[in-house]
């Protein structure tokens, strides 16, 4: 198979992954308990401003005030906005930025009590809370709208330079006037009504937003997002994936409903999974998942990469294990450092790890062999979304890179600070765990007499059991047939249950 896309839908979470060739490139997960915010837009109240960081905290009705730095403040009354040159290109959920060409000290743009409308950029990662942007933007199938700012760009990902130019003169056509749009790159080849269409259909959700700024008081949610799901389809299920398969069987009429609006000659290509395996295991994605959340990935050769999370740093160190080899050490070393090289850029993206990451390879005395090392990273990491900075490696054999947070890594969404060692390391939390028992039951399939279940499990999960997600072990007896009854074994680990079915 070629580019895929599997959609497993639960009432607790969904999960989307990106396949290429069966290797899973990208995965996102959004629980309900805890979505993602990213593109909501709020009217919020200025609560704190700090000229000594040019930023101010911003009260949106979340739990953690949001922080906006004067670089994301627009004003009404200064035009000639523009587009940050490198942000032209279409990177899916993520928006091109504009920045001001003039500045004004943030302490004469903003003072305590203000209102103003704002947009997340960045969502909540770890103690921090959203950041925020007054340059609002609304994706649409084939547009990015960008009501502040009076430019067209095309995305770089469009190679031709004549459909850029084709895309080009349509937009000056079709667009609203004073408004800015970035033709993504769906959009290759389509014509000239669909992107009339998108214009239209994002002017009116844009009245919509500015109707509800007039009248709710702050702080106000004035427009979210789509689904995590529909998301996923429409920045992603493009000409070139060859299929997308969703376990839910709503889900998919939902998305073939959707998809048969946008671009009706790829319907043929969604496909709703049936079967007794779940998607996930069917296509290796679970396994992928464990592997994506261990401290030690083992290489093919023997040796191994370790990754470690601080707080301030990841730091990956590499291993050669039982990989020696029998003649020249230094050659043997610099097969397992390339080897190491691809895994790592490869663990680096799917688990989404952004802020600074030092890379620990095994020293190498030649300086030819630091170098092709130091390209092979440089190759590997082309293909990322997220800008990234790398460093040469050093004498010591260190590399440093910077790569942009673009949200929360796939670590902290999954697992919390481990209560057993105070933090040095991590744990599943128990809503995971929960959730895996859920998708264990699942897979036992539906009992053809009712049966019961005894589920062992550490106290904190079966008060989670017990309480938030009773209506969930209520459907999952209903659908699978089984009566569920939950002990609580103190000596279990927060990651242990046993599952006894009688």
């Amino acid at each position: 198979m070629g580019l895929e896309i599997a959609i497993s839908v639960t009432r607790e979470e969904t999960r989307a992954a990106v396949l290429d060739n069966r290797v899973v490139t990208d995965l996102y997960i959004d629980r309900t308990k805890n979505k993602d915010f990213v593109g909501n837009i709020y009217k919020g109240r200025v609560v704190k401003v700090l000229p000594g960081m040019q930023a101010a905290f911003i009260d949106i009705g979340m739990e953690k005030a949001a922080f906006v730095h004067v670089s994301d403040l627009s004003t009404d009354t200064e035009p000639g906005d523009t587009l940050v040159e490198n942000e032209e290109d279409d990177k899916g959920p993520e928006m091109p930025r504009p920045r001001r060409q003039t500045t004004r000290p943030i302490e004469q743009l903003l003072h305590e009590g203000q209102e103003l409308m704002v947009q997340i950029s960045k969502g909540p990662i770890g103690t921090k809370g959203p950041r925020v942007t007054t340059y609002v933007s609304l994706p649409g199938r084939y547009l990015v709208f960008m009501p502040n700012v009076e430019h067209i760009g095309v995305s770089r990902r469009i190679p031709r330079d004549e459909e850029r130019a084709r895309l080009k003169e349509i937009m000056k056509r079709v667009r609203r006037p004073g408004c800015g749009y970035i033709v993504r790159t769906v959009s290759e080849g389509v014509k000239e009504e669909e992107l009339r269409s998108d214009v239209e259909f994002l002017h009116v959700l844009w009245q919509d937003v500015l109707k509800k700024r007039e009248q709710l008081p702050a702080p106000a949610l004035l427009h979210t997002d789509l689904t995590l799901t529909f998301r996923v389809v429409r920045d992603l299920f493009t000409k070139k994936v060859d299929r997308l398969l969703v376990d839910s069987k709503s889900e998919y009429e939902a998305v073939k409903d959707f998809v048969h609006r946008f671009l009706p000659e790829q319907t043929s290509r969604i496909h709703y999974y049936d079967k007794e395996e779940s998607l996930f295991d069917h296509l290796g994605i679970e396994m992928e998942i464990a592997r994506a959340l261990s401290r030690k990935v083992w290489l093919k050769s023997g040796g191994h990469i370790v990754v470690d999370h601080t707080e301030a740093m990841t730091v990956i160190d590499v291993n050669t294990g039982r990989y020696v080899g029998k003649r020249d050490q230094e050659e043997t070393i610099l097969k397992n450092n390339l080897e190491a090289v691809k895994e790592i850029a490869y663990q680096v993206k799917l688990r989404g790890i952004g802020g600074l990451i030092i890379i620990d390879f095994i020293d190498m005395e030649r300086e030819k062999n630091r170098d092709k090392v130091y390209q092979a990273l440089v190759d590997a990491m082309a293909s990322d979304k997220a800008r990234t900075r790398i460093s040469r490696i050093s004498d010591l054999g260190l590399v440093e890179i910077s790569r942009e947070r673009v949200r929360e890594d796939l670590l902290r969404t999954l697992s919390e600070p481990c209560r057993y060692c105070e933090g040095r390391s991590y744990t599943k939390s128990p809503p995971t765990v929960v959730y895996e028992i859920f998708r264990e039951i699942r897979r036992l399939g539906r009992a053809p007499e009712e049966q019961k279940i005894i589920l062992g499990v550490n106290p904190s999960v079966a008060d989670l059991l017990y309480e938030e997600e009773r209506q969930g072990v209520e459907d999952l007896e209903r659908n699978s047939n089984v009566r569920i009854i939950v002990k609580a074994d103190p000596l279990l680990h927060l990651e242990q249950y046993d599952i006894a079915v009688l």
